[in-house]
């Protein structure tokens, strides 16, 4: 009596390709906040005067300065390279998140210093969204 095979899984399909508007589009709004925070990231590490002057003002020691930058600047690292920039993502949301609470912990204003975070991490998934097809693939909000 011949036994019967399990069909073969089928591949999950392959996303197509972004079209090429959306892609430089995604890669220039990627650019902003890698730059705004590669450039916070290494002036944490410096230990720049304004650095040192703002974590005391959010209520952190100068010690936590350079191992912030050192986290920042891997995440965006992370985030720049395109076969980690999912994860690179989702590290930065978290560490801005952090950085919401921060604020909201010590009372800055609202718009100007508690959105912030939120307004680079709305870039940072926005270009992501933009470049990356697999995402896309993920939610698909566009036709």
């Amino acid at each position: 009596m011949p036994t019967s095979t399990p069909p073969a899984p089928t591949p999950a399909p392959i996303p197509a390709p972004t079209p090429t508007r959306w892609l430089w589009t995604g890669r220039i709004l990627s650019a902003l906040p890698v730059l705004l925070l590669a450039f916070d990231g290494v002036a944490k590490m410096m230990r720049l005067p304004p650095v040192l002057e703002g974590c005391a003002k959010l209520g952190y020691s100068e010690n936590v300065a350079g191992p912030l930058g050192i986290t920042l600047l891997v995440c965006v690292v992370l985030y720049a390279i395109p076969r980690t920039s999912v994860l690179g993502a989702i590290l930065l949301t978290g560490y801005l998140g952090g950085a919401v609470a921060t604020h909201v912990r010590v009372g800055d204003p609202l718009f100007s210093h508690i959105l912030v975070p939120t307004y680079v991490a709305a870039l940072v998934w926005g270009g992501l969204y933009l470049r990356d097809a697999r995402l896309g693939a993920l939610l698909p909000l566009r036709k």
